[in-house]
């Protein structure tokens, strides 16, 4: 539902063009098209020698070489090679690359037991694009590999779409600022700097106010000025305790509610929907759920928002190296810790979902189906990357 209603009703962002060397993890606002074939002659991917397939296997004349960014003057005739490294141009007259390692050379005169296919090891020009096609596609996020063909079809300066702008609102009289000593009874507002922090990564700006108390007229307020930005993300009072005042301050706003709930521990009281034009999210106050929730619905949309064209939520699959199991009924999402080749993975002991040590231990979070009750060790379970 988030991904349809975002989808439906997006604005089109506005467009800046960036430097290429400050677009990594931007949109692509714009198509970007190939200035040249690419490559721009047909070119060895192999050292080795330059052929004429018919001509082998058997014994050839050398006649010179080529190295990369360099030419052979000259047409390769019957009984001819040339040596040739990777990346250079393919003289005129051969159709085949022999790689080196298949090759004895005496002298000028080089043999092989090979028959090379035609076209072997050679890229012909424009294999990898065609001079006016279209190599990256506007809606996608840009990595190293984007910026590398950027680069490579000489695209300096990138047109991608404003970051989105993200206010985060933490709520409750219990909650104080970082710098600020708490007293027992209260907590530091480690909310709002986790959604920072994934919502920089999901590609937006976020925008940190204050803390909202349990006051009607200033979560009003503090609402109201969260409604300004292109997203508003809540943290806390989404539960039906007596001094949880969110929704009742949105449907005053003129919310329209989506959804108030999901099945999933931690993070059932989820709120979506929109207020004067913008989304919004009431996230959960608990610090485990304020970062899965995030995760399963508050990143698409910050995501879809940049500009992006499809979100992908990332669950592959581990190796328990225990045995777990849970109570059926809810999907629940539990810290693990996955081993650094992504192949197994641990549950991490904790005390519930206000346990931020154990977070920070864990580097993942356990994927526990709703209808499954028991895994073993060895048992390959889904994992939510963190």
């Amino acid at each position: 539902m988030v991904l349809n209603k975002l989808a439906a009703a997006r604005p089109h962002p506005p467009v800046e063009n960036v430097p290429l060397g400050l677009a990594d993890g931007r949109v692509l606002a714009a198509d970007i098209l190939s200035d040249r074939d690419n490559p721009p002659l047909a070119r060895s991917i192999r050292d080795g020698y330059a052929v004429r397939s018919r001509d082998l296997p058997g014994e050839l004349e050398v006649i010179g070489e080529v190295a990369a960014g360099a030419y052979f003057a000259g047409n390769v005739g019957a009984g001819q090679c040339v040596e040739i490294m990777t990346g250079a141009p393919v003289p005129p007259g051969v159709d085949a690359v022999v790689m080196v390692e298949y090759t004895s050379r005496e002298g000028a005169r080089m043999r092989t037991d090979k028959t090379p296919r035609p076209g072997e090891f050679i890229n012909p020009q424009g294999s990898e694009a065609k001079a006016g096609g279209t190599v990256l596609r506007a809606g996608r996020r840009l990595g190293f590999a984007e910026i590398a063909m950027a680069a490579t079809v000489g695209c300096t300066q990138v047109p991608v779409f404003r970051r989105p702008s993200v206010a985060i609102l933490s709520t409750g009289n219990e909650v104080v600022p970082v710098e600020q000593t708490p007293e027992p009874n209260q907590v530091r507002n480690s909310n709002a700097w986790a959604l920072a922090v994934q919502v920089r990564r999901a590609g937006g700006e976020p925008h940190m106010l204050p803390v909202a108390p349990d006051d009607y007229q200033d979560t009003r307020r503090l609402v109201e000025q969260g409604l300004n930005h292109d997203l508003l993300l809540l943290s806390g009072g989404v539960s039906a305790g007596k001094y949880d005042l969110v929704e009742r301050v949105l449907a005053d706003c003129g919310a329209e509610f989506f959804f108030d709930r999901v099945l999933i521990q931690p993070g059932q009281p989820v709120v979506f929907g929109q207020a004067r034009g913008k989304f919004f999210f009431g996230l959960p106050g608990n610090p485990a759920s304020t970062m899965v929730t995030f995760e399963l619905f508050g990143r698409a949309a910050v995501e879809l928002l940049a500009g992006q064209t499809v979100s992908i939520l990332a669950t592959p699959f581990a190796q328990l190296t225990h045995d777990f199991r849970h109570k059926k009924g809810l999907t629940r999402f539990l810290p693990a810790l996955l081993t650094e080749d992504c192949r197994k993975v641990t549950p991490v002991s904790w005390q519930g979902s206000s346990d931020v040590p154990a977070l920070s231990h864990a580097n993942a979070f356990l994927v526990a189906e709703a209808d499954r009750e028991e895994w073993l060790a060895g048992d390959w379970i889904q994992v939510l990357l963190r």
